[in-house]
C-alpha cells in the first residue's frame, strides 16, 4: 500500500533541499578504505556468515553512522587510520542490531529486500548479528584506545537495554513521550552518539569537543528516529525500504501514536487498543489510523519534535570553527529532517 501523506504541508524544494553529498565526498576517500576493511572483516571459513552479512552489508544503506565517525575524526584533525576501524566497527555494531531487530520483530523487509530471516531463518540471523558484534570488538580492540571501547561497549549495552524497553513497552498503548524517548535514546541514539564521540577521543581532543560531538550525534539520533517514526505514516514504500505502516502492522508503539492516542476521544483510544494491544488491525485499518494522526496534527508535531532535536545537534557544532566539514555535518542533520517531505 502506497499511502503519501505531506508531513508539514510543504512539497520538497528540489534543488535547494539539503543534501547529504558533501559528507558523502568529503568522507569518500575514508570509506572506501572502511567498505574494504568490511568485506574483508566477514570473511569466514563458515560459509553462511559472509553470505548473510554480505546480504545486509551489500543492500544500500547510507552508512551514514561509520560516516559520522570518519567526519568527526576529519573535524578534530586526527591523522591515523584507528577512525577507520572505528567506523567499520561501528557499521557492524549497526549491522547486527539490524539482525537482532527484524527477529524480534518479525520483519519480512529491510532496505527493499527481504530481510535475512526470511531466507535464512531467525537462528542464522542472530548468530551472524552475534559474529558481527565480536568482530566490532576486536577492531576497537586493534585501535588501541581504552576510552573509545569503552563508549563503543558502553553503547552496545544500552542499545540492547533500549531494544528491552521497546519490547517491555509493544502494544502499550499508554506509553508516555518521556518512556518512548527513553527507548529511542537507547536503541538508536545510543550508536548514533558514540559514532561521534569517538573521533575526538582518538583525535586526543579535550572533554568539551569531545561532549560537543557526543551531542551531535545523540540528537541527530533522536531526530533521525522521529522522522522514521512520520514516515512509517506518510512515506513511500519505495523510500522506506519498508512497506507503509510496517510499525503498525507489527503494533510498534511510536511517537505518533503516542500523540494520537493522548490527544484522542474514547473511541478513538479505543481504535488504538483494538488494532495495537489485541493485533486486530487489517490495511483498512491502517487509513483511518493515519486519518487519526492528521486529525490531531501527530505526524506533523511528531516532524517538529525532529527539527527541535536538529537544532540542537546543529547548535553542538557551535563550539569548533567553520570548515567544509562542519558544513556538511550541520547539512546532514538538515538532510535527515527533510526526508520528511
Amino acid at each position: 500500500m502506497g499511502i503519501v501523506v505531506s508531513l508539514d504541508g510543504k512539497q520538497p524544494s528540489g534543488a535547494g533541499a539539503p543534501s547529504i553529498a558533501p559528507l558523502v565526498k568529503l568522507t569518500t576517500s575514508g570509506m572506501d578504505r572502511v567498505n574494504q576493511l568490511i568485506l574483508a572483516r566477514v570473511g569466514s571459513d563458515v560459509l553462511l556468515i559472509p553470505e548473510i552479512a554480505k546480504h545486509l552489508i551489500n543492500s544500500g544503506g547510507k552508512r551514514l553512522r561509520p560516516m559520522l565517525t570518519l567526519a568527526t575524526s576529519a573535524l578534530c584533525a586526527y591523522e591515523g587510520d584507528g577512525d577507520m576501524k572505528l567506523a567499520a566497527a561501528v557499521e557492524f555494531m549497526h549491522t547486527a542490531t539490524l539482525l537482532h531487530d527484524d527477529v524480534v520483530d518479525g520483519s519480512e523487509m529491510r532496505r527493499g529486500k527481504l530481510a535475512a530471516r526470511m531466507l535464512w531463518g531467525n537462528e542464522a540471523s542472530v548468530l551472524v548479528g552475534d559474529f558481527l558484534l565480536g568482530q566490532a570488538f576486536k577492531m576497537m580492540v586493534e585501535v588501541g584506545s581504552l576510552q573509545a571501547l569503552d563508549v563503543l561497549s558502553t553503547a552496545a549495552a544500552v542499545i540492547a537495554e533500549g531494544e528491552v524497553m521497546q519490547l517491555a513497552a509493544a502494544k502499550n498503548t499508554e506509553t508516555t513521550e518521556d518512556e518512548y524517548l527513553a527507548v529511542i535514546r537507547g536503541k538508536t541514539a545510543a550508536l548514533f552518539a558514540a559514532a561521534c564521540e569517538v573521533g575526538p577521543i582518538i583525535a586526543g581532543r579535550a572533554k568539551a569537543e569531545q561532549t560537543a560531538c557526543r551531542s551531535y550525534g545523540a540528537n541527530l539520533g533522536i531526530a533521525f528516529q522521529l522522522i522514521d517514526d512520520a514516515l512509517d505514516y506518510g512515506g513511500l514504500s519505495a523510500n522506506l525500504g519498508k512497506k507503509v505502516g510496517d510499525d503498525f502492522r507489527e503494533g510498534k508503539i511510536t511517537l505518533p501514536v503516542v500523540l494520537s492516542f493522548r490527544r484522542g476521544t474514547e473511541d478513538e483510544r479505543a481504535f488504538w487498543k483494538r488494532t495495537l494491544e489485541k493485533s486486530e488491525a487489517s490495511d483498512a485499518d491502517l487509513e483511518q489510523a493515519i486519518s487519526i494522526m492528521r486529525r490531531h496534527r501527530a505526524i506533523e508535531d511528531t516532524v517538529e519534535r525532529a527539527r527541535h532535536y536538529g537544532a540542537m545537534a546543529k547548535d553542538a557544532l557551535a563550539l569548533f570553527p567553520d570548515s567544509p566539514m562542519k558544513h556538511a555535518m550541520i547539512e546532514a542533520v538538515d538532510f535527515c529532517i527533510a526526508r520528511s517531505h
